[in-house]
């Protein structure tokens, strides 16, 4: 079994297309179909279903296959990633899949180390918990930042770091707009904006809202929390958003441009958020380093301070 041979298979199971995983590749479309050949001789499986000589997509062992080769490929990145930090010291890119909802959280775990690693380079990527699983598998990132202790996660490593809880964010001139806390029930009655539902953020809303036995009215639904922000704004909607974001909004309980964040009460809920990593030995040193710094701040400590605990 070749290791380029890998790399082709799992462009083309990417790309869906033998020409643009060629092109990919940087090899000929006639180099990629017979490395593709070979290796379904080496496992002596068929890999890739194919209508004439049209890709089809994968077969049941090539859907394993991909698995196991992207675990290959990504042990392999991660060797040669190792081996060059032993011999020039800490540097590269650093790969970070982060929630929405933990957006201004990003900044406390990652700048002191940052400036302490200035060969390293920091890619943080917007997605949600599903995505960040399956990327930590497939090592297109180092290390998720997501929820912990809600939907179950599968072959990973965690690290808490803190606990998020649940503002009504709310035109002053509202309904509400005097009010010191808000019951979920409550919320439901009003025009609301919320995440996508591929958000696991919307789905705990979604949980909450149903425990209250309420039914949110929502008529706008967006991928980024601030952009439900700036729907608040108008004047025309509510949402619920997590209450790191008040640090964004420089304020702790009555915000900007006419805008309130009340707590959200019965039930009163709050999820915990933190780093995961796969769980795998050895770590790439640069990741391990990372955790290393990142755990040592007290996150909670810091979010309580910027926006006030209850």
């Amino acid at each position: 079994m070749n290791i380029r041979h890998l790399r082709y298979f799992v462009t083309l199971a990417r790309e869906g297309h033998h020409g643009r995983a060629a092109a990919t590749c940087n090899v000929t479309q006639p180099t990629l179909t017979g490395a593709i050949a070979q290796l379904e001789r080496a496992l002596a499986v068929p890999l890739i279903s194919r209508k004439g000589q049209r890709f089809a997509g994968l077969t049941d062992e090539g859907e394993r296959v991909l698995l196991w080769a992207q675990r290959i490929l990504a042990d392999q990145d991660a060797l040669e990633r190792d081996i060059a930090t032993m011999r020039v010291g800490l540097g590269g890119v650093l790969r970070i899949g982060a929630i929405p909802a933990a957006t201004p959280v990003i900044p406390l775990v990652t700048s002191a180390f940052c400036q302490s690693h200035d060969k390293v380079t920091l890619r943080v990527l917007s997605q949600t918990s599903i995505e960040i699983e399956r990327a930590l598998e497939a090592g297109e990132i180092d290390v998720g930042l997501t929820y912990l202790d809600n939907e179950p996660l599968r072959s990973v490593r965690t690290y808490p770091l803190y606990k998020e809880r649940y503002m009504l964010l709310t035109p002053r001139g509202g309904p509400f707009g005097d009010r010191a806390s808000v019951s979920w029930a409550e919320a439901a009655a009003l025009e609301l904006c919320l995440l996508t539902r591929d958000m696991q953020n919307r789905r705990i809303m979604d949980g909450l809202f149903a425990s209250a036995g309420a039914a949110p009215r929502v008529t706008v639904e967006l991928d980024a929390i601030l952009t439900l922000i700036a729907f608040v704004k108008t004047g025309a909607w509510s949402s619920v958003i997590p209450h790191t974001f008040l640090s964004l909004l420089d304020v702790s309980n009555a915000t900007e441009d006419g805008l309130r964040a009340i707590p959200l009460t019965g039930p009163d809920a709050s999820h915990a958020l933190g780093l995961v990593v796969p769980d795998r030995d050895p770590l790439p040193s640069l990741t391990q380093n990372f955790l290393s710094e990142a755990t040592a701040v007290d996150v909670q400590s810091v979010i309580d301070r910027r926006v006030g605990a209850e």
